[in-house]
């Protein structure tokens, strides 16, 4: 049985063209002229057509815009609407997109650009027929502190947090950068008696040196020239509670002898003053850097990192538990939901084995910026594996300098990554114009053409 297409436009001559390109491609073809004909299309009547193509512009009262928003609490996002519109440049085919329709065509146009766009709304269609059911129930709590995943490794992650949360041993998290040492951290502390108080974070790569002291421990008023009055630090914050010291291989070994004094005796001064504070926290510190060879390279104290390790939890990276990736894109599809009363997007077979098959470099931080972003680009409809798109994602998250040495990469082929992941951004960005994307770098577009494969 062939497709339905309902063409509708005022143009009776552009009617007849498209009526004829389209008969021809084997769809079966019937006409109208203004926005009521599409709304009694989808009356419940009869059987509704597969696909309108639909001008913006048309006589009767009722835009193209107009029948988009009467029919988007009746359809399934996406719209089977294709928008014809004559004004790309303004806010019309914006507006269309974000009213639900399934693309738009600018006039003038090809008539081959007409059925290349008709074919991929049909190629669409089939593969959502194909739809994966990941899950029928939702995440349980709070989305935004839940572990995701069912592989042997992050079941013994799982024991570690029971047996340990209770505890007030500290933890150290190891992992490549958006494993998710953070989530763990809070897990932790939401798990034990320290609970009752807060969970104070601090990134020791943030700070140099001179105010990662003042940050940790406070300071007195005068204790140097901008010390104005007295400041609490974040350990005197985490009284009771826990503190999470997130990149702490970057801290400095001064900084590291004093943090030492804390873990032992849970005590200190504050920077200018005399009075030693005491505190009951919980110490939680994490690290993407492989702390034996830090010390090796004496960048990092034995005696701290003993003390630090007492209970380890690594983190392994997302390409060596992939069977875990499904369960994590349903967790994103729920909470990337357009409305909390919205139902999750759905995800294509396709989809999904092209989420398999990437290496995720960035790990689950990737992950979830590339599920967000083809939530949005399917108007949280089905995700196919057009709307999955790494380009986005990998300049922020995948060039990890520290395990890229480590992996003997020399610095040019640093400086190449780089340079690759930056022209493939600037391509997105110019929906693939080379002398756009090299203006937007300020090269010559012949460098832009090098980093392209033929």
């Amino acid at each position: 049985m062939s497709s339905r297409i309902l063409l509708v436009d005022d143009d009776a001559e552009l009617r007849q063209v498209l009526h004829e390109l389209l008969a021809d491609e084997g769809y079966d073809v019937t006409e109208g002229e203004q926005g009521k004909d599409v709304l009694d299309a989808f009356d419940g009547a009869g059987d509704p057509p597969d696909l309108v193509l639909m001008d913006v512009r048309m006589p009767g009262g009722m835009t193209g815009l107009d029948v988009l928003r009467e029919l988007r609490g009746r359809l399934p996002r996406p719209l089977p609407i294709i928008v014809m519109t004559a004004y790309g440049t303004s806010n019309v085919a914006m507006e269309a997109m974000q009213f639900g329709a399934y693309d738009y065509l600018l006039k003038p146009f090809e008539l081959d650009d007409v059925v290349g766009l008709v074919d991929r709304f049909f190629t669409w269609k089939r593969s959502s027929d194909d739809v994966i059911s990941l899950s029928d129930q939702p995440d349980d709590g709070d989305p935004s502190i839940v572990m995701v995943g069912s592989s042997p490794a992050m079941q013994t992650i799982y024991k570690t947090i029971g047996r340990v949360a209770s505890s007030d041993a500290t933890v150290l998290v190891t992992g490549e950068t958006g494993t998710g040492k953070e989530l763990v951290a809070t897990l932790l502390h939401k798990r034990s008696t320290y609970a009752r108080g807060p969970l104070i974070k601090v990134n020791c790569a943030a700070l140099p040196e001179t105010l990662l002291e003042s940050e940790l421990f406070g300071h007195e008023k005068g204790a140097f020239t901008s010390a104005i009055a007295q400041r609490k630090g974040r350990f005197e914050m985490a009284d009771k509670g826990s503190i999470f010291l997130d990149e702490i291989g970057e801290m400095t070994l001064a900084t590291q002898k004093k943090l030492l004094r804390v873990l032992q005796e849970r005590e200190f001064e504050r920077v200018g003053g005399n009075s030693t504070i005491k505190i009951d926290t919980r110490v939680i510190a994490a690290t993407n850097k492989h702390l034996p060879d830090e010390i090796a390279e004496g960048r990092f104290r034995e005696d701290l990192y003993y003390r630090l390790n007492i209970i380890a939890i690594h983190l392994p990276p997302l390409r060596e538990r992939k069977d875990d990736i499904p369960l994590l894109v349903e967790h994103f599809l729920n909470k990337f939901r357009p409305t909390p009363q919205a139902k999750p997007a759905r995800v294509t077979q396709s989809a999904l084995d092209r989420l398999l098959e990437h290496t995720w470099p960035g790990n689950i931080r990737e992950l979830q910026n590339v599920i967000e972003r083809a939530v949005i680009l399917a108007s949280g409809g089905v995700i196919t594996e057009e709307q999955i798109d790494f380009t986005g994602s990998s300049l922020r998250a995948t060039i990890d300098i520290t395990q890229r040495l480590r992996d003997g990469a020399s610095l040019a082929e640093l400086i190449g990554s780089v340079e690759r992941e930056a022209v493939a951004e600037a391509l997105r960005i110019n929906r693939g114009d080379a002398e756009a994307a090299a203006t937007m770098l300020g090269v010559d577009v012949s460098r832009i053409n090098g980093q392209v494969p033929a």
